[in-house]
């Protein structure tokens, strides 16, 4: 069913991290690196030389972009282009995109094959600086995860804000807004296909064993964070929007705790304390707060609406809710940007801009106007309800590639392969 074998994090050199990642709109929990593979010598007396040369070196271009270019690439330097032509993330993007296909092969049908190759990658997460595993399903697992990772680093990129020509505050055009949503539903859409469809081929004890950058609750909640953000873009353009009414943008902010909620169950029980994962868990925790803020201003705004008193009460409760959490939420920014690797703070722009100013300014003219002032206990207890809204946004439908057609004609012990999908 496949050996597995981690390395205790004080073992060896090869997990890199830098001392800072600089301006983070998109936190990217850094990206794991596979170490080479000698499929010669696993898979040379069952496979033509054919199969195993390209499987080789398909792999090894993904090992040396990703060496090279994983310890930087989470950095928000922009990549200048490379000899092809392309950034460094399309490259490696294409690169993973390239292999599937091909890594496929070695599971189609339930092979035996899956379990002669031990693949091994350097964690981030995880307290064990590696893991290596004999099974092939847990490659397939690492790509999907690394492909999602290559995305949500596209989306950092895009989001952060540049000085404009017009000489005003630096911000995020609207078309990368718009592009960055579709890039969260990509990456959100690898992270369920691995949860739905590739963790369940591992055995339990490897499921048990998998180092925490790739357990389920990690994948859960990347995708989740990935559908949170996507909805902080829509927040942030229905507030740019004459057309988008309080209702509208009540409902994203709403939706968008839910998302938060739900990274933040999935991860709250799991061993993040080791440098990226704990900076992963600061991240959920302030962005859940963050959202919290904006949910509640706009359902105090909407209750401010109402005539009786109580709903202009209720209002009040709400916006000072919404006060508390949005200066929790800049501690919580703070915690998060001092935690290893050291990070900073974008200009702001979009929502919390937005948000920054009116929160203050509104909650201050209700509050006095109202002379409610409570302690932070009382707020809390007093707060409404926020609706609960159904959410609207989901992963892509991402699906496994068909096998590569090189598999076609392949013979495995003298037993002619059929092109056929991946049954999962």
């Amino acid at each position: 069913m496949g050996c597995f074998a981690s390395t205790p994090k004080d073992s060896g050199g090869n997990r890199r991290r830098p001392g800072s990642i600089g301006e983070v709109s998109v936190y990217v929990p850094g990206l794991r690196i596979p170490k080479p593979v000698d499929f010669a010598q696993s898979l040379g007396d069952h496979l033509s030389k054919n199969i195993v040369e390209r499987l080789s070196a398909l792999r090894t271009r993904i090992v040396v972009m990703a060496g090279q270019e994983g310890p930087t690439i989470t950095r928000t330097k922009r990549k200048s282009a490379t000899q092809h032509g392309g950034s460094t993330l399309a490259d490696l993007q294409q690169a993973l995109e390239d292999y599937l296909p091909v890594v496929l092969g070695l599971v189609k049908d339930g092979c035996h094959l899956q379990y002669k190759v031990q693949f091994v990658w350097v964690n981030q997460e995880d307290d064990a600086e590696e893991t290596a595993m004999s099974n092939a399903w847990y490659e397939v697992l690492s790509v999907l995860h690394l492909m999602a990772m290559l995305s949500l680093s596209q989306a950092n990129l895009l989001l952060l804000p540049r000085t404009s020509t017009d000489g005003y505050q630096p911000k995020v055009s609207e078309e990368s807004r718009r592009a960055s949503v579709d890039i969260f539903l990509k990456a959100a859409g690898y992270l369920d296909c691995a949860v739905r469809h590739v963790l369940p081929q591992l055995p339990a004890e490897l499921r048990r064993n998998l180092p925490v950058d790739l357990a389920e609750g990690v994948l859960r909640a990347l995708c989740l964070q990935a559908l949170g953000q996507g909805v902080d873009i829509q927040l942030g353009m229905a507030i740019d929007s004459a057309k988008a009414t309080l209702a509208v943008k009540r409902r994203l902010a709403c939706e968008m705790v839910k998302y938060w909620q739900q990274a933040q169950d999935n991860i709250t029980n799991l061993p993040l304390a080791n440098g990226w994962g704990e900076k992963h868990r600061h991240f959920v925790k302030w962005k859940y707060v963050e959202a919290k803020a904006a949910a509640y201003y706009y359902h105090g705004m909407i209750l401010d609406e109402g005539n009786t008193e109580k709903s202009h009460g209720m209002a009040v409760a709400a916006l000072q809710a919404a006060d508390e959490y949005f200066k929790e939420s800049k501690k919580l920014c703070e915690a998060f940007n001092a935690a290893p690797p050291l990070s900073r703070n974008a200009p702001l722009w979009g929502t919390m801009k937005y948000l920054s100013e009116k929160i203050p300014k509104d909650t201050s003219s209700k509050v006095r106007i109202n002379c409610d002032l409570y302690s932070y206990e009382r707020i809390m207890e007093t707060a409404p309800t926020l609706p609960d809204f159904a959410l609207a946004l989901k992963p892509d439908e991402y699906q496994l590639p068909q096998v590569d057609a090189s598999w076609r004609t392949e013979n495995v012990n003298g037993i002619q392969t059929a092109p056929n999908h991946i049954k999962v």
